[in-house]
């Protein structure tokens, strides 16, 4: 997805550092995410539900909070409260470019963020939580032992997350006084909340407090057994999936018209993981599947292989066909089934001239209903008509082109 790099000013005129992951086609709506308490904007659940939106037609925003990250100023000098005013600045950035968010993401700390947040931002009209505390007050117990040093020396610093962070006296008594309750019952937009049961960092009973208190339309769903931070790829996945799936609801999306030349839209494949070969598959803005390998050739087996997708495209093709004739003729056709099998085999051996071997699909065909044999013949010929059958006998013609990498830099 092509993404730029860009800055803004925060809270307090420092320069916060964001990437903006845009569509390959119109940006049909515009979404803003928050990271976790002392993360950054390049998480790997960040990126993850980035793209998936990306291929949707969303733009997403994601930066990192002051202090944070590749951002200005100073962490100690921020409270949950700034961090509430980086987000409207961001959406205020947005708004500047007629792209005033629709939907806004947040992780952990960010969670509870987006929810106090939405009054600031008139434009959103869905949020959605992973993970998140329904008081900020909770992520006090990370620095609790530091607590007494914070309040005498005014700030201290703490590990987290493997790397030293200094908090602030500010931050503390602010996450203990704000108050997140009457935000979620004035939220006016539609709520998810995405949470893990077995999260041991923010406990389930946080999302049933955000659950409870919140307005309709809101959701839950569980997230299973993911870790706080949404480490693994397929909970990452899981989660995209899911807002993906929910936010249409919310959040009209007109499909962008296909590009010239290419009256079917355009198929975009993603790599997933790097050491199997788990792909995403979007074709358009509405249409998702992923692609694998068997275990057995190095993959995780979560999709269709690539020849098992030519074989589906070769078994619905052919069903089309056949009911689009059935149903100009108007026979008494009810229901159609196509089994397809693909194999490598000797060129002798399908009929054909020459040493080499070739590919060879199977089509078994059944065709339901008081059909007489002369209709049963014409439709197994009509089946050779189908364009996917003609693509497959006749040479194909594939070009390929390089593209550059999209990652473009832009200050305000």
């Amino acid at each position: 997805m092509p993404t730029e790099r860009i800055t803004f000013a925060g809270h307090d005129g420092s320069q916060l550092a964001a990437r903006l992951d845009l569509p390959d086609g119109p940006v049909l709506a515009t979404a803003l995410f928050a990271h976790c308490f002392t993360c950054s904007k390049d998480i790997p659940a960040a990126r993850r539900i980035s793209a998936r939106l990306a291929a949707m037609g969303f733009a997403v925003l994601r930066f990192d909070f002051t202090g944070l990250g590749h951002s200005e100023g100073e962490f100690a000098n921020t409270t949950f409260t700034t961090n509430v005013q980086d987000l409207i600045a961001a959406a205020q950035y947005l708004a500047g470019r007629g792209m005033a968010p629709d939907l806004l993401i947040g992780h952990s700390l960010g969670g509870a963020a987006v929810l106090r947040a939405r009054a600031g931002i008139p434009s959103v009209k869905a949020v959605v939580t992973i993970g998140a505390p329904a008081d900020p007050g909770h992520v006090a117990h990370h620095f609790e032992s530091a607590r007494g040093q914070i309040e005498q020396d005014g700030s201290a610093e703490v590990l987290l997350g493997g790397r030293p962070i200094r908090i602030g006296r500010d931050f503390v008594r602010d996450i203990s006084e704000s108050a997140l309750i009457p935000a979620i019952e004035y939220l006016k937009a539609a709520l998810l909340i995405l949470h893990a049961p077995r999260d041991e960092t923010v406990g389930i009973d946080n999302a049933s407090t955000i659950f409870l208190a919140a307005k309709h339309p809101k959701s839950f769903v569980t997230l299973d057994d993911a870790d706080h931070l949404i480490t693994r790829p397929r909970d990452a996945d899981y989660a995209a999936d899911v807002i993906a799936a929910w936010v249409s609801r919310y959040v009209p999306l007109s499909p962008p018209a296909p590009p010239p030349g290419a009256p079917e839209g355009v198929v975009r494949v993603t790599e997933v993981d790097p050491n199997g070969f788990l792909q995403d598959i979007q074709s358009g803005p509405n249409h998702h599947a992923v692609a694998d390998e068997p275990v057995s050739y190095g993959g995780t087996d979560r999709g269709m292989s690539p020849y098992g997708f030519v074989s589906a495209g070769l078994g619905a093709c052919t069903s089309m066909t056949i009911r689009m004739y059935a149903r100009r003729k108007q026979w008494p056709l009810t229901g159609i089934t196509v089994d397809v099998c693909h194999d490598k085999v000797h060129a002798q051996d399908a009929g054909l001239a020459g040493d080499g071997k070739v590919d060879q699909f199977r089509r078994k065909i059944r065709l339901d209903g008081p059909l007489d044999e002369a209709q049963r013949a014409r439709l197994l010929e009509i089946a050779d008509k189908c364009p996917v059958h003609r693509t497959l006998e006749n040479s194909a013609h594939i070009t390929t082109e390089l593209l550059p990498a999209q990652d473009r830099v832009v200050t305000v």
